[in-house]
């Protein structure tokens, strides 16, 4: 079962991510993204692996080097040497593969969009957050070739995560 999460910023994907990984008897890998916060402000998002607790900055405001998008810099080191290698260790030996989120910083990696498209194809349960309006190909491709796309809002999140948990739960799927 392949399952996409989408919606605004803010909305709880990530939330929805936690929710379903402490609700699904699979053994999960993968990655999650979380902001960092200064003082009540946002500078920055880390990223995650799963499987081993390993943390890393995917983006901050005072980085020197890498991409810049928006008032961020993207690190590439920890988003393929954490991010992307999660990914791709969950592809061989995990029943459920999490990527959250595929946006704008993380389609920055080209290693990155490769664990992904590796997820997409062979991964046996999926759940990935794509951001809601990128044109990028990746994210196009898994709008429309996931088995479920949940558009995720305020209103509907406690429902949704519910209806995803279910899916990747029940014996019939």
């Amino acid at each position: 079962m392949r399952i996409a999460v989408t919606g605004q910023p803010g909305v709880g994907k990530t939330t929805l991510v936690e929710r379903v990984l402490a609700a699904v008897p699979l053994k999960a890998g993968g990655m999650v993204t979380k902001e960092i916060r200064k003082v009540g402000r946002r500078v920055g998002f880390s990223v995650i692996d799963i499987g081993s607790g390993q943390e890393g900055v995917l983006a901050h405001m005072h980085l020197a080097q890498g991409p810049r998008l928006g008032r961020y810099r993207v690190n590439l080191k920890d988003l393929e040497e954490i991010g992307a290698a999660a990914i791709e260790r969950a592809i061989q030996e995990c029943q459920l593969v999490v990527v959250d989120e595929v946006g704008p910083m993380e389609l920055k990696s080209p290693r990155f969009i490769a664990a992904v498209e590796r997820a997409l194809k062979e991964a046996a349960n999926l759940l990935v957050t794509v951001h809601r309006a990128s044109n990028h190909h990746l994210a196009y491709r898994i709008r429309h070739e996931c088995d479920q796309l949940i558009r995720l809002t305020k209103g509907n999140r406690d429902e949704k995560t519910q209806q995803v948990i279910e899916l990747l739960t029940s014996p019939g799927r």
